[in-house]
């Protein structure tokens, strides 16, 4: 099989449009929009808004704690490989985040066949005697913080947010506070938040892989209001984020089965080629620079990497050649996995110095394709250049409470606008 391999085309336009981006919109917005003439804000499967009246049913979602429930089972026959313990106790403890489960773990709470088991990767087998006890919400230590947040979407079990470029996710020793996560408890008014390891600031990794969950601390048990997915400092586009712990359980194990749609837009350095398929290369911890992530051929047989695949398309190529707006839809949910995928095909994101797309290299493709009249602010823009040029710009999901299949999109930014509408002057070529 092709690791790249072609694969019919798909377009935002599909899109039902309900809501039209603000008037506000600075012009450059707007011209980067006149190929997506019908993304919205917010938009749903079918006509109308979500039942938010469903959402109010008291019998529609449990309002327990969950502290001290108990689980006394034997694994099924039916397990016939070892799998592991978080895993299949998850599996058999509904309305409880995966999260909560390590912990419990963690706290010597679980045994098997008789045997106290505080590792979250211990593998069970069919006959093991599983004894498991919920342990108790722990509060984190992060700050309330006045934060202003662009709340896309916003009811009593979730809200969607377009988080800003520059933004961390979740606080870390290197970013204590200013993260979405303070700004999340102010606007929530609770004291306590879902957030994985501080240690591994990532995009595109959803926190209900097994990978993330055993690298998060005991204190990611807390999931009022919980981060479900993330995205890396300098991506900016929306995440979705969980007000209790059915919402957060049921939204990650959307994320675990890989039905999440997730729509990504970026400029790349060069233009890929073909102009559309699937990349199929497991990623990796990079083992010559490992603050990277690398997309390696036949690891995965050999247990250094993860499956990962992304499809891509190329929407438009730009300045002749040396620039490409690309559409990009994520099967898995791995660490820099668009960044990776594209260092990979060698056309690496505009403005991703940690993966290739320099500077230099920006204006070494730039310079001579554009007009002589933009070459002075084409070199401004690229110096100014602060951050992969990658926008989460369509994220649908179906809602914990009411079931209904939503989507949201929201705009770029302006950074990534105001390049667009430069690098379209210097030559647009629509692929159809």
């Amino acid at each position: 099989m092709l690791s790249i391999s072609q694969v019919p085309s798909f377009s935002l336009t599909s899109v039902k449009s309900l809501r039209s981006p603000s008037s506000s919109s600075s012009s450059t917005l707007s011209v980067f929009f006149s190929f997506f003439p019908k993304v919205s804000r917010f938009v749903r499967a079918s006509s109308g808004i979500p039942n938010l009246a469903a959402c109010s049913k008291p019998e529609s979602i449990p309002r327990v704690n969950n502290a001290g429930l108990k689980l006394e089972e034997t694994v099924e026959a039916a397990v016939k490989a070892k799998i592991r313990l978080d895993s299949w106790i998850s599996s058999r403890v509904h309305g409880v985040s995966r999260a909560r489960v390590q912990s419990s773990i963690r706290l010597g709470l679980v045994s098997v066949n008789g045997r106290v088991v505080d590792k979250v990767s211990h593998n069970v087998k069919a006959g093991d005697e599983v004894n498991c006890t919920i342990s108790e919400l722990q509060p984190l230590k992060a700050e309330p913080e006045d934060i202003p947040l662009d709340i896309v979407y916003e009811d009593k079990h979730l809200l969607v947010v377009n988080k800003p470029a520059h933004m961390v996710v979740h606080p870390a020793p290197g970013n204590p506070t200013g993260t979405l996560v303070n700004g999340i408890l102010h606007h929530c008014s609770l004291p306590c938040v879902a957030y994985s390891n501080p240690e591994d600031d990532s995009d595109e990794e959803t926190l209900s892989d097994d990978e993330e969950m055993t690298s998060s601390s005991s204190l990611a048990a807390s999931v009022r209001p919980g981060i479900v997915h993330r995205l890396d400092k300098g991506t900016s586009g929306l995440l979705v984020v969980a007000k209790d712990e059915h919402s957060h359980a049921h939204l990650a194990e959307q994320f675990k089965l890989h039905t999440i749609e997730r729509v990504y837009i970026s400029l790349t350095s060069g233009v890929p080629s073909p102009s559309q398929g699937r990349v199929d290369i497991p990623i990796g911890r990079d083992p010559n620079n490992r603050i990277r992530m690398a997309a390696i051929p036949g690891s995965l047989s050999r247990g250094k990497a993860r499956h990962a695949a992304s499809r891509y398309k190329v929407i438009e190529t730009l300045a002749g050649g040396g620039s490409a707006l690309v559409e990009w839809r994520l099967e898995t949910g791995r660490t820099h996995q668009i960044r990776a995928h594209a260092k990979y095909m060698g056309v690496p994101l505009l403005g991703d110095e940690v993966y290739g797309g320099t500077k230099s290299v920006a204006l070494s493709l730039l310079q001579r394709r554009v007009s002589r009249s933009d070459q002075e602010q084409i070199l401004e823009l690229v110096s100014r250049m602060d951050r992969p040029c990658l926008h989460a710009i369509v994220l649908g999901f179906e809602h914990p409470c009411t079931g209904e299949v939503v989507k949201f999109s929201c705009p770029p930014p302006s950074d990534l606008a105001e390049i667009v509408g430069l690098l379209r002057r210097s030559g647009r070529e629509k692929v159809e």
